[in-house]
């Protein structure tokens, strides 16, 4: 089993900046990657950025350029730096992590709580 917590949400104005963490514990021998998602109100769950080992992060293109994710030097936790925020960024974001079952075979996901980011124009 996998816990994920994360923290960092908030209201912002529209321009300005929110940084997100999520720590893991647990079992995290597999942990392949971490990822974070979000989830407008009435909308469905996309995901926003996401960083797998020995691979370079990839993003959504709505946040390219403005949002950057990273890892923790003890690698169980993870970042998102929200830059230039826009009112169309607001929603509920998640932190996601993705552990192997040793063998190759396939990957569970592991939820956070979500924390609320708010973006005003």
């Amino acid at each position: 089993q996998v816990q994920l917590v994360e923290s960092g949400g908030g209201l912002v104005q529209a321009g300005g900046s929110l940084r997100l963490s999520c720590a893991a514990s647990g079992n995290l021998f597999n942990l392949n990657a971490m990822n974070w998602y979000r989830q407008p109100l009435g909308k469905q769950r996309e995901l926003v950025a996401g960083i797998r080992s020995g691979r370079s992060a990839n993003y959504a293109d709505a946040v390219k350029g403005r949002f950057t994710i990273s890892r923790g030097n003890a690698k169980n936790t993870v970042y998102l730096q929200m830059n230039n925020l826009k009112p169309e960024d607001t929603a509920v974001y998640y932190c996601n992590a993705r552990v192997g079952d040793g063998w190759g075979r396939g990957e569970s996901d592991y939820w956070g709580q979500g924390t609320q980011v708010t973006v005003s124009s």
